[in-house]
């Protein structure tokens, strides 16, 4: 049995991010029809066609107040959640297609950095629609709406995602950091690295009936 999906119109989506309005992304959307969809899911986080495009820049100047971003993507089919992410600062996503996000709070974190999937809540990201998702807000790849596929553009401080040196831990939730300003919890059944934190209890949870 699939989520409820709610509309980003709806309040609840208030607690997790908000719609960014006056940005003309035609050209980012464009280029964006050149990317890969591949049956998985793929995630780019620099794309040097993106980031020349004019948009990029007041996305810089005007949503990151001039700190330095990088655009890339994430594209690809998926249906299940596997594992919550989350990074010390905003994400922009610009929902080339119809698109879901399953997201959750990082303060329902346990202090055992254990997350109960039942706490989320699935949102329906219309196509050409600018986001900001909140640097709280646990998230991770989106679902397709359609079997079609789904593209997002993933908007981050430069950096973001990218790999990341050896590190002394310090305390436990350094043991989550998977990529630089990154922070992940999987789920025993999301197939991820041997290194990835397994901290997701309960179920993977599922957009649409697929199996």
């Amino acid at each position: 049995m699939g989520m409820q999906i709610k509309d980003i119109s709806d309040k609840a989506f208030s607690a997790y991010g908000k719609v960014i309005t006056g940005l003309d992304v035609t050209g980012i959307l464009k280029e964006m029809e050149h990317t890969p969809l591949p049956d998985d899911v793929i995630y780019v986080p620099s794309v040097p066609e993106l980031e020349a495009l004019p948009e990029a820049l007041v996305i810089q100047n005007n949503v990151y107040g001039e700190l330095p971003i990088q655009i890339g993507f994430c594209n690809g089919h998926n249906t299940k959640l596997n594992a919550v992410e989350y990074h010390r600062n905003s994400e922009i996503n610009i929902a080339v297609t119809d698109l879901v996000l399953i997201i959750g709070k990082q303060q329902d974190i346990g202090a055992d950095y254990t997350y109960d999937t039942s706490l989320m809540e699935a949102f329906l990201v219309p196509a050409g629609t600018v986001i900001e998702v909140y640097g709280t807000t646990l998230h991770y790849a989106p679902c397709h709406v359609e079997d079609g596929g789904f593209r997002c553009v993933v908007v981050l401080p430069k950096g973001t995602n990218t790999d990341m040196e050896p590190l002394e831990i310090k305390n436990k939730e350094d043991e989550l950091l998977f990529a630089r300003n990154k922070w992940l919890i999987g789920h025993e059944e999301g197939g991820l690295p041997a290194n990835a934190y397994i901290g997701l209890k309960g179920e993977n949870l599922q957009v649409g009936n697929e199996q």
